[in-house]
């Protein structure tokens, strides 16, 4: 216990009348350090400015009000010196707060415009990157007469790349840009030569490149790729000329080396894909030539970086939701699980996208993992099925679902979409593709990028039985009993539509193979009666929409099923038709009764023939060309 007091006993000494002794780790105090010490005070005080305390009795702010006022004047002050354009930045800010008024006259703006554009006269470069003269050059950029606008891009031009890469010169750039002549489009362009990469790295400067990528032509957009592909291209002006436009075709025109083109696109492509810039549509149409052309391990690898949210950023194009069907179709059970599980929260979205509904309907095609695809996609996809079933984009996957790969609701190129895949990862002897695990056994810490080659599909598509996979999801998942649901409740209005139509359609008559059957029987038969019953609502003269057997598009969907869903056609005939034909025997309804003349059903012909067998022979209803039975002779 000594031991530890004794610290606490030094301190004390040290204020007390011991506090001169001497130790042996402390100098002792002596008359000539005494001296010494005060001829180096004096030596240091004579160098040392001396500052007056300031008179607190004049000088001194009495008030908070004048504190503030003090405050402000030493910081406008410090932004002086700081900013050597700072008082015409404060000009052109009240100048700006009126020429961007609404309420404000085109001769009045157009004076302020040219004031302000004065007073930067030669000192626009300097100033385009305050985010407050900024704003007041694109103010003037939208409203000043073209010879202004000329004036403020030739200053600018030969500081376009410095101001590329700031994060508010870039407004200024993009704006100039859309308000270009042909001419200084064409310069712009070409003063990007030799940077496009660089450019595409930078989270900002890559802004640029996309904008100027999608206002210029095709031979525009052309040369801004090429210098993605080659060196030679990059270097030699001449060699970007050619007319061919696929990256095979241009390596066979001009002989270049196919291992250097795929070296020198990985080195480009690598940095912005670690970097996450993937949203414009250069770097979409890049990766697609270059997935044309890598080997195995590299394609593999792009495939590896994008099975993540980062695809979902890239489906909004046309090339990049080429990029994600690729993906999905030759990616391993762990990379299409990442895929799946970055679409979460944003799956209605991407339906409703043009391009982005492709993607869904290639993994509702595609994945064999039902249980994720039920509890991720489908499940954020039955909400609102009302208003996907009537959008002419996010139907297509649920009309995947109901009628796969029909003509019909798919389009030429839809189709070839689907039918991508990438040359280096399919095999020639067309061997299995790899079985793919359940999401519940897989883990995501098990990828490795050094067996991304090895994860990769050889052979585009599923294991999976097609049909069985079509039920799990349509029926299995509660899918089809919420479309039946939803298609009674607006019957009329889907009937009408010109898409809805379509979907009503499907679900009515059960599908492709009959898929809803006969687990769905009795949900159907309800919608066969919701439909019927509206078709049986009598004609009014006062009545402002047309009738559903009069309507273009309802008046077609419902001949169509007659011939195609014979208990719906027994239906619509017991509640509409029976004894009420000759009503119905002119106009868009005519084609409807002559479906039960048309149908190859014999119970459905045998109801109706007695009816429609007099009006026949009155010429009163009439076949169809096509149905009639041709003369002999």
């Amino acid at each position: 216990m000594a031991f530890k007091n004794q610290p606490n006993k030094r301190k004390k000494l040290t204020g007390g009348t011991d506090a001169a002794k001497p130790t042996p780790n402390k100098k002792l105090k002596t008359s000539s350090n005494d001296q010494q010490n005060k001829g180096f005070k004096k030596k240091f005080d004579s160098k040392k400015p001396k500052f007056d305390k300031p008179d607190t009795t004049n000088n001194a702010p009495q008030t908070k009000r004048e504190l503030r006022i003090q405050a402000k004047e030493l910081a406008e002050a410090r932004k002086k010196k700081r900013k050597p354009h700072y008082t015409l930045e404060q000009e052109l800010a009240s100048l700006w707060e009126k020429m961007r008024r609404r309420n404000i006259g085109k001769e009045d703006r157009s004076k302020l415009v040219s004031e302000a554009l004065r007073k930067m006269k030669g000192k626009i470069s300097e100033i385009a990157g305050s985010h407050v003269s900024c704003r007041v050059l694109q103010t003037c950029a939208k409203y000043c007469t073209q010879d202004e606008r000329n004036a403020v891009y030739e200053e600018l031009k030969p500081h376009f790349l410095t101001l590329a890469c700031n994060t508010y010169a870039v407004h200024l750039i993009t704006k100039l840009l859309d308000n270009a002549s042909k001419e200084q489009l064409a310069s712009f362009i070409s003063s990007l030569r030799g940077h496009v990469a660089p450019l595409l790295r930078h989270m900002v400067g890559s802004v640029v490149v996309e904008h100027a990528y999608q206002l210029g032509n095709a031979s525009q957009k052309q040369s801004l790729l090429m210098e993605l592909y080659s060196t030679e291209l990059q270097l030699f002006k001449d060699l970007a000329l050619v007319k061919e436009r696929r990256l095979v075709d241009i390596i066979s025109k001009l002989n270049l080396q196919k291992s250097a083109v795929v070296r020198h696109m990985s080195a480009v492509v690598q940095p912005i894909l670690e970097k996450g810039i993937v949203d414009h549509s250069i770097l979409h149409k890049a990766l697609v030539e270059y997935l044309t052309i890598a080997d195995k391990s590299s394609a593999a690898e792009v495939i590896q970086h994008l099975s993540s949210a980062l695809l979902v950023r890239m489906i909004h194009t046309k090339d990049g939701s080429k990029i994600g069907i690729l993906c999905i179709k030759h990616g391993s059970a762990q990379e299409r699980k990442k895929i799946i599980k970055g679409m979460k929260g944003h799956v209605s979205k991407i339906a409703l996208d043009r391009f982005g509904s492709m993607v869904l309907t290639c993994i509702l095609s595609v994945v064999d993992d039902t249980q994720l695809i039920k509890k991720i996609i489908i499940r954020e996809l039955q909400p609102v099925l009302k208003e996907l079933i009537c959008d002419k984009n996010a139907r297509r996957p649920l009309l995947q679902l109901l009628h796969p790969n029909c003509s019909r609701y798919l389009s030429p190129d839809d189709l070839s979409l689907l039918d991508s895949s990438i040359p280096s990862l399919i095999t020639k002897g067309g061997s299995e593709p790899e079985t793919e695990t359940k999401s519940s056994e897989v883990n995501d810490d098990d990828v490795d990028m050094s067996d991304a080659e090895d994860n990769v599909k050889s052979v585009a598509g599923g294991k999976k039985d097609p049909t069985l996979r079509r039920k799990e999801l349509l029926v299995d998942s509660g899918l089809a009993e919420s479309l039946i649901d939803a298609c009674c409740e607006s019957a009329e209005e889907l009937l009408r539509s010109n898409h809805g139509k379509e979907v009503l359609f499907e679900v009515a008559s059960g599908g492709a193979d009959s898929i809803l059957h006969p687990h769905l029987d009795e949900k159907l038969d309800s919608l066969h009666e919701a439909i019927a019953s509206r078709v049986s609502l009598p004609k009014c003269e006062g009545q402002e929409e047309e009738h559903l057997l009069e309507n273009f598009h309802s008046s077609r969907t419902i001949r169509k099923l007659i011939l195609d869903c014979p208990s719906f056609a027994s239906t619509l005939w017991e509640k509409t038709f029976k004894g009420n034909c000759k009503t119905w025997a002119q106009g868009h309804s005519a084609k409807v009764v002559s479906a039960y003349l048309e149908t190859s059903d014999p119970k459905v012909l045998k109801l109706a023939k007695k009816e429609l067998k007099p009006l026949l022979d009155q010429g009163l209803l009439k076949l169809p060309e096509q149905s009639q039975p041709k003369k002999e002779g």
